[in-house]
This record gives structure tokens, C-alpha cells and sequence, in this order.
């Protein structure tokens, strides 16, 4: 009986001295650290902070895919107070991840310091690396950071977050985490009354964006301009009848998941943030609005001299030292050939207060509304007042008046679908929209059938067993320092297939390419083959039996 009370009283002995063992442990030995990692978790995400919402991209068949969304990684941090030695472990720390030593000597000196950040996001294989060390006074947790899985690709749609200078919370910038940065952000929780409310998550953004067709799109705009040693360049395709864009991006780009290391010119996103002079693409504008006004017809013709003069300035075709004067050439022709003097000449037909008309109706004025941070209006301010001949002529073949990427394509998908201008659109269940209609069906109709016999013509962007549209545009760029334009180009292309029934519209930009050639042998390439993907990954039918 005495050993049975003895061993009873040495079990509750026992028990106590390793509870008050762990309670030593937990509150002395061991109390800074986890002082230290509420500290951590405090400053690094908070308990109380409402969780990011997600962006998705969806493909042809409504699957999601995530495009921006939050991922657990491993954070390495220090407590100061326990770092007996801050010169050697310092030392030990920047050899292994390549950082400064006297930054991390400072940092590990700092007097009754609880918490210092050593490493974000970092990898597995530096976590077990502190793990074996054993280190007094450095410790790993887990934080959930923003994570884009397609790096580099979509990078100006989706732009990144950061911290915000006032109150250090994390906020979008550029792109769709700028432009949704309420709605992803959600509400953080709080106390109140002793009590403690709960935060709301953020929600999530589906966008119309197929990553399959955005990945190939932009690939295929690198190759172009590494191939042709371009500044840079931008790619769109579009659905021309809902007005839903489908892939966008630019080059040179940046990668969201490591922003800093990128220059501020990288984060700004082209095809809605700047405005160029687009060349001859404009000259199928100028003719729907002919069209559309009756003020000629395809047929219509006129007798082309290779030049023309107004208000002292000469205007030239672009061949006219290879084939000089074209002779008596249809509305048609003009567009085949890409005549400056043949546009010129129905932007006269057209009259000066008419056209100016229908470039507001085809929205170059305005912004095109589309949920992206930062756009601009296209500028045609000098044809409101002006009243030089050469003004509206240069107009009517895309010099001397400015638009954006998204108005002109935008601007030709209206074009493709009957007549209607749309809304373009970027967020799945925002559309489609139809602004206004700006030219008939009839009309676009026969400028559909001017731009499927340019490309039958040029052959350059044909593709087998289909009729394709398209027009191509070698804009010069102005010379802003010296006045005039320089000897700089900008390609354009953009087109839509099948011509009749199209599922898609695209434009191509190139800017300064090397050596100035034509734009039929730079965007038209890489437009066909984009097309042709397109083609097959919608599985479209044949509209073109030979």
C-alpha cells in the first residue's frame, strides 16, 4: 500500500516538474521567441487582416486559371536580443544568402529588438538549411505573399502589389490589382467591446483573358522584335462581336513576383496608356466613313499623280520611286495599294466637318472605357478647328492626329461585326456593351471586301481555305525636339478572320524596327501565323474552299 501511495505521489512530482518545465520553457527559455513570432506575425500579416482576393484568366472551354494569387512561403527573421555574437552570425548569414554583412551587423545590434526580417519568400531548401544550422536568435515562419504563376506573361494586365507609404498596407498598383484594389482588398477585422470581428476576405476577378492564346500571343511578340531588333511592342486580340478582349500584352515587360528589380517605363501599359500616329491602318476609318455616307462607292474612282500638293506641303505615295503614278485607280485600289494621295482624296469627298464626325463616332476622342488603370483619349483636337486642306488629308491616312492601341482595334472590330462599336471589355460577366452604331452594315460590308482583297493582293497575310481582312500601317514618328518626323517607324497590322463571321481580331505593333523595312514584311508575318493558331485552337470551320 505505502508503494502504491509512494509511486502515485512521484507520478503528480513528475507531472508537475515537467509542467512547470514547459511553463519555464515556454515563458523564459523559449519566451522571446514566441514573443517574437506573434511579433512577426503581427507585423507580417496580422490575424485580423482580410486576405487577398484572387485573379483568374478563363479559356475558350470557362475553365479558370490562376493568374495572381496568394501562396504560403517561408520567412527567415531574427530576434536581436538573443544574437549573442551579431558580427559572426552575420557573417554566417550573408555568405549563405548573398546579402550585405554590415546591413545585417546593424540590423542584429539593435538593443531590445524583437524582430527583424532576414528573408522573404524564401525557398524550402534555405529554410532547411537555418533548420540544421541551429542559430540562436534566427528563426523561420510562413507568410502568404502574392505569387503570379505566369511570371513575365500578362504582367501589365495584372499588375503587382505592394506596401502603401502611409500605412504600410499592402495595396495594387498597375493593371487589374490597381483598378479592383477595393474589391480584391476586402475588409480587415478588428476589435470592438472586447470582442473580436472577424475580417472579409477579398473577392475574386474572373477576366476574359485565355492563357493558352495569351502565352502564344506574346511569344510571339518577343520573337518579333528580337527578330527585327524593335524598341518594343504590343499585341491584342479581341472578340470583335461582344467586344471581349481575349489576350493583351506589351514588350518589354516585368516580372509581378519580383517588381523591384524593374524600371518604372516597364510597369506603364502601352495599349491603354499612350497614343501614336497609326499610319495607313487609318485609312479603312476614313473609308467606312465615305462609305457609310455615300459619299462614294468602291467603284469610285479618281486619277492618282503619285503626289499632291496643299497649303505648301507635298504629299507622296509611299511607292512612288518604285511605280510612280498609278494612273486611274477605284477606292478599292487605293486600299490594295495603300495610296496616301487616294485617301487624301476621299477624305475630300468626305468633307472636313463630316469626317471629323465619324472619327468622334468610332470613339478616338474618348476613352474606350475599358477596366484597365490609367487610360488615355486618343487626340484629334487639331481637326476640330483647323481648316488646312493638308490637316484632314494627312488625318485621312493616320498621320498628325494620335489614338491608342485599344480605340484602333477596337475601332476595326466594329467594323467586323456589322457596324456597332462595343464596349471592350477585360472582366468576365461586364459585357458586351454596344456603344453606339457607327457606320451600316452595308457600309461595312464593302470595306470588308476592300480589306480581303488588299491581303488577297499583298498575299503576304493570306491563309489557306479562308478569307482573311486586314490593312497595314508604316507610320512615320514625329521628330518632337526638331519638329516634323523623324526616320523612325511604327508597324501596324490588324485583321480579323474568317472575314465574314469572324472570331477574332488582332493587332500588331511593332515599334522601330531596324532598318525601316516595310511593315508587310514584320507584323504581317507574325499576324498570319497568330491567326492561324487561332483558327485551329477555335476550331473553325473553312469559309475559303480552293
Amino acid at each position: 500500500m505505502k508503494i502504491r501511495i509512494f509511486c502515485i505521489s512521484a507520478l503528480f512530482i513528475f507531472s508537475y516538474l515537467f509542467l512547470v518545465s514547459n511553463i519555464y520553457k515556454l515563458q523564459v527559455s523559449k519566451g522571446i521567441y514566441y514573443s517574437a513570432r506573434a511579433e512577426s506575425q503581427t507585423r507580417l500579416s496580422g490575424f485580423l487582416q482580410a486576405l487577398r482576393g484572387n485573379i483568374y484568366f478563363t479559356d475558350r472551354n470557362e475553365n479558370s486559371f490562376p493568374a495572381a494569387i496568394n501562396k504560403e512561403y517561408y520567412v527567415i527573421f531574427a530576434v536581436p536580443t538573443e544574437i549573442i555574437n551579431p558580427d559572426i552570425v552575420a557573417e554566417q548569414i550573408a555568405n549563405l544568402f548573398d546579402l550585405n554583412k554590415e546591413g545585417l551587423i546593424t540590423s542584429f545590434s539593435k538593443p531590445n529588438d524583437l524582430y527583424e526580417v532576414i528573408l522573404k519568400k524564401a525557398s524550402k531548401e534555405q529554410a532547411n538549411i537555418i533548420k540544421e544550422l541551429d542559430i540562436d536568435g534566427i528563426y523561420i515562419d510562413k507568410e502568404n505573399f502574392r505569387f503570379y504563376p505566369l511570371e513575365n506573361i500578362a504582367s501589365h494586365l495584372l499588375g503587382y502589389i505592394s506596401p502603401n507609404s502611409e500605412n504600410n498596407k499592402l495595396s495594387g498598383r498597375y493593371g487589374i490589382e490597381t483598378y479592383f484594389n477595393t474589391e480584391l482588398t476586402g475588409e480587415d477585422g478588428y476589435t470592438k467591446d472586447g470582442k473580436v470581428i472577424n475580417p472579409e476576405d477579398g473577392g475574386d476577378i474572373i477576366l476574359t483573358i485565355d492563357p493558352i492564346i495569351q502565352n502564344r500571343a506574346e511569344t510571339m511578340l518577343i520573337d518579333l522584335i528580337n527578330k527585327h531588333d524593335a524598341k518594343s511592342g504590343s499585341v491584342i486580340v479581341q472578340d470583335p462581336k461582344s467586344g471581349k478582349i481575349i489576350a493583351l500584352g506589351n514588350y518589354p515587360n516585368f516580372d509581378p513576383n519580383n517588381y523591384s528589380k524593374f524600371e518604372i517605363k516597364n510597369f506603364l501599359n502601352p495599349v491603354v496608356e499612350n497614343i501614336y500616329e497609326p499610319g495607313s491602318v487609318f485609312k479603312i476609318i476614313t473609308m467606312s466613313a465615305g462609305l457609310d455616307s455615300n459619299k462614294f462607292t468602291p467603284d469610285t474612282t479618281y486619277i492618282d499623280k503619285g503626289f499632291i500638293k496643299l497649303n505648301g506641303r507635298t504629299i507622296k505615295n509611299w511607292d512612288i520611286d518604285r511605280y510612280g503614278p498609278h494612273g486611274e485607280v477605284t477606292m478599292t485600289e487605293i486600299i490594295e495599294n495603300s495610296l496616301n494621295t487616294g485617301a487624301s482624296y476621299a477624305g475630300q469627298l468626305i468633307g472636313k466637318d463630316l469626317f471629323y464626325n465619324y472619327l468622334v463616332k468610332f470613339g478616338f476622342d474618348q476613352k474606350t472605357g475599358i477596366e484597365l488603370p490609367g487610360e488615355v483619349a486618343g487626340d484629334i483636337r487639331k481637326l476640330k478647328t483647323s481648316v488646312k486642306d493638308v490637316d484632314f488629308a494627312t488625318a485621312s491616312f493616320g498621320q498628325g492626329i494620335a489614338v491608342s492601341p485599344i480605340a484602333m482595334i477596337n475601332s476595326f472590330s466594329a467594323i467586323a461585326n456589322g457596324g456597332n462599336l462595343m464596349r471592350p471589355y477585360i472582366v468576365s460577366g461586364n459585357g458586351p456593351e454596344i456603344i453606339r452604331q457607327v457606320i451600316s452594315k452595308k457600309a461595312a460590308t464593302e470595306v470588308i471586301d476592300m480589306m480581303v482583297s488588299a491581303v488577297e493582293k499583298a498575299y503576304v497575310a493570306r491563309i489557306q481555305n479562308y478569307k482573311v481582312a486586314g490593312k497595314t500601317g508604316t507610320a512615320q514618328v514625329p521628330d518632337f525636339k526638331n519638329g516634323g518626323y523623324s526616320d523612325e517607324y511604327i508597324h501596324t497590322f490588324i485583321g480579323f478572320a474568317p472575314a465574314y463571321n469572324p472570331e477574332f481580331t488582332i493587332l500588331i505593333k511593332l515599334d522601330k524596327p531596324a532598318g525601316s523595312p516595310l511593315a508587310g514584311t514584320t507584323v504581317v508575318p507574325a499576324f498570319r501565323d497568330l491567326a492561324e493558331f487561332l483558327l485551329n485552337y477555335y476550331n473553325v470551320l473553312p469559309d475559303n474552299i480552293e
